[in-house]
C-alpha cells in the first residue's frame, strides 16, 4: 500500500528471538553532501523533482477548481436545503449500492500456515466503516438534519478513535519512529488542508479534524516511543512497558483536560477549545484498544474458528445481541438527548459504547469478517480529501451556501432538478476529491525520498522490530498475523459549533 494516514500493519506473533538490525546509514550534514542529496533527488527518475513538481501542478489546478466552486453564484443558504426526507433517500440508495458491491473472500491461513485466521476490522472492513460514516457526515451538512447530530458526534469520535488504534499497532510492531515516518504522516494529514486554508483563505478552524489528527498522531508516537524504550532500555516486559506507558498518556490527558490547563486551547480560538474538549480522550481510547488488539484476536478465532460449530452459532447469537444492547444504552441513556449543549459535556465518556456495539455487531459471524462493500470501501478511500472539500465544491462559500448549477434548481426550485443538481456537483466534488488524494501521495512519497536522500538513510519501512523483552520477561506478543491489515481514519469530521470568531459547520 503506498504510504497513508490510514495504514497499519499488525503485530506477528513470533516467539522466536530477534534482534532488529540497524539498516540505517546517516551521514554528517555538512552543506557540500547536502547539495550533493538534493542533486540525486532532483534526478531521480521516481519520486524526485520532477514527480513532485508534477505534484505541485496538479494541487494547483485542484485549488483553483476549489476556489472558483467556494465562490460560485448563484447559491442560496444551507439552513434553506433543510430535507431529512431526502438525507435517508441517498442513505437508502447508499445501502442498495452496498448490497450491489457485496464482496465476499475466503479467511486465510496466515504465513505460519494452519487454521484460517478471523481476521476483525481488517483493512477493506475498515475502509467501508469510513465509507458510511463520511456519506452521512456529508449528507447530513447538506439537508441540514440537526436531530442525528449525536450520532454524527459519534463517527466523528469514531474516526478519532481509528487514529489512536491504527498508529499505536503501526508503531508496535514496526517501532518506526524515523523522522522519515514522522514528515510522511504529517504531511498525509496537513498538506492539502493546509494549502486549501491559505490560497483560499478559509479558517483552519473549518478543517478541525486536521489538527485533531494531528495530535492523535503525534500522542501516540510519543507513547509507542516511551513504551518501546521503557522495554529496550529499562528491561520491562511488553506488557507492563505498554501499560505503563498508556497509563502515562492517560495521566497526562487528565492533568491537561481536566484542569484549567485545557483553557490553554483558547489562545488558539473557541472552536479548538470545544472541538478538543470533545475528542479528549477519543484518539487514547483507539491506543488502549490496540494494546488488547491481540486478545481481541485470540477470542474471535476461539469464537468464530472452523473447530466447534455450535460453539460458534451461540456465540454470533450472544454478540450480536451484546452489541446491539450496548449500541441501545448509548442511545437509551445519551443518544437520545435531544439539546446538543447538553449531550456533549458527557459525549467524550460514552460515545465508546456505541463504537464497541457497531464492531461487536459488524462481525458478530466469521461470514461478516470475510465481507465487505467494495463501493463503501472506495468512499472511505478518500476521506480526507472528501471531508475538506465538500466545503468548497459539493456545497460553498465555506460551507453555508448550496451552489445552484442547473436553472430552476434554487432553494425554490423542483425537487427533481435539486436532485439533478445535487447528482453534478457531487460528481464534481468526487472527481477532484480522488484526484487530490493521488496527488497528496505523490507529493508525500516524494518530499518523504527527499528526506531520505538528506539524511542519509536507506528505507527501512519493512523492517519489523519485534521487542526482544517480550520473550525475555515471559510474555508473548499479540497473537496477530501479519495479513491482518488494519486502516486507520483519513480525517473525517462531524458537526460544529458556531463560535463568535469564525463561520463553522454546525
Amino acid at each position: 500500500f503506498p504510504p497513508d494516514v490510514n495504514e497499519t500493519i499488525m503485530a506477528d506473533n513470533t516467539n522466536a528471538e530477534y534482534t532488529p538490525k540497524d539498516t540505517t546509514k546517516r551521514h554528517a550534514y555538512r552543506p557540500a553532501i547536502m547539495v550533493s542529496a538534493l542533486k540525486a533527488w532532483a534526478v531521480q527518475e521516481k519520486n524526485g523533482l520532477k514527480d513532485f513538481s508534477l505534484a505541485q501542478c496538479k494541487v494547483a489546478v485542484i485549488l483553483a477548481v476549489a476556489h472558483f466552486g467556494n465562490i460560485w453564484e448563484p447559491s442560496y443558504p444551507r439552513n434553506d436545503n433543510h430535507a431529512p426526507s431526502m438525507f435517508w433517500l441517498v442513505n437508502a440508495f447508499l445501502a442498495v449500492g452496498t448490497f450491489m458491491t457485496w464482496t465476499w473472500k475466503a479467511s486465510s491461513a496466515g504465513r505460519g500456515g494452519g487454521s484460517p485466521r478471523i481476521v476483525m476490522l481488517g483493512r477493506e472492513q475498515t475502509e467501508e466503516w469510513k465509507g458510511w460514516m463520511q456519506w452521512a457526515f456529508i449528507f447530513y451538512h447538506y439537508y441540514r438534519v440537526w436531530y442525528v447530530y449525536n450520532e454524527i458526534r459519534v463517527f466523528v469520535s469514531a474516526y478519532v478513535w481509528m487514529t489512536g488504534f491504527g498508529n499505536f499497532l503501526y508503531f508496535d510492531k514496526k517501532g518506526d519512529f524515523s523522522v522519515e515516518r514522522f514528515v510522511s504522516m504529517i504531511l498525509r494529514i496537513n498538506y492539502f488542508p493546509l494549502l486549501l486554508s491559505f490560497f483560499l483563505t478559509v479558517p483552519l478552524e473549518l478543517y478541525y479534524v486536521v489538527p485533531l489528527h494531528t495530535t492523535g498522531f503525534v500522542m501516540t508516537m510519543i507513547t509507542c516511543y516511551v513504551g518501546y524504550q521503557l522495554e529496550q532500555k529499562l528491561g520491562f516486559s511488553y506488557w507492563k512497558s505498554r501499560t505503563i506507558a498508556i497509563g502515562i498518556s492517560l495521566l497526562v490527558h487528565i492533568l491537561f483536560y481536566e484542569t484549567p490547563a485545557v483553557n490553554f486551547l483558547l489562545l488558539f480560538s473557541k472552536e479548538y477549545h470545544f472541538r478538543f474538549q470533545a475528542d479528549k480522550y477519543s484518539a487514547w481510547m483507539g491506543m488502549a484498544a490496540g494494546l488488547l488488539w491481540g486478545k481481541i484476536g485470540e477470542y474471535m478465532q476461539w469464537a468464530h474458528g472452523f473447530e466447534n460449530d455450535q460453539r460458534r452459532r451461540m456465540v454470533s447469537v450472544l454478540q450480536f445481541s451484546g452489541g446491539v444492547a450496548l449500541i441501545a444504552f448509548w442511545y437509551g441513556m445519551f443518544g437520545h438527548i435531544p439539546d446538543k449543549h447538553t449531550y456533549n459535556p458527557i459525549h467524550p465518556y460514552v460515545f465508546v459504547f456505541a463504537v464497541i456495539g457497531w464492531l461487536m455487531v459488524r462481525n458478530c459471524t466469521r461470514y461478516l469478517t470475510e465481507c465487505h462493500s467494495t463501493l463503501l470501501e472506495f468512499l472511505g478511500r478518500n476521506t480526507l480529501e472528501t471531508y475538506v472539500l465538500q466545503f468548497h465544491l459539493f456545497m460553498s462559500h465555506n460551507v453555508q451556501y448550496i451552489p445552484v448549477v442547473i436553472p430552476g434548481a434554487d432553494a425554490d426550485g423542483s425537487a427533481v432538478l435539486k436532485f439533478a443538481n445535487m447528482l453534478l456537483c457531487g460528481t464534481v466534488f468526487l472527481t477532484l476529491a480522488v484526484w487530490a488524494r493521488k496527488v497528496t501521495v505523490e507529493t508525500q512519497t516524494s518530499v518523504v525520498d527527499l528526506v531520505k536522500n538528506l539524511r542519509g538513510t536507506v528505507d527501512t519501512s519493512r523492517t519489523v522490530v519485534v521487542p526482544q523483552q517480550a520473550q525475555v520477561g515471559g510474555d508473548k506478543l499479540p497473537d496477530v498475523k501479519n495479513e491482518e491489515v488494519v486502516a486507520l481514519t483519513e480525517l473525517e469530521g462531524g458537526v460544529n459549533k458556531e463560535t463568535p470568531s469564525t463561520k463553522t459547520v454546525d
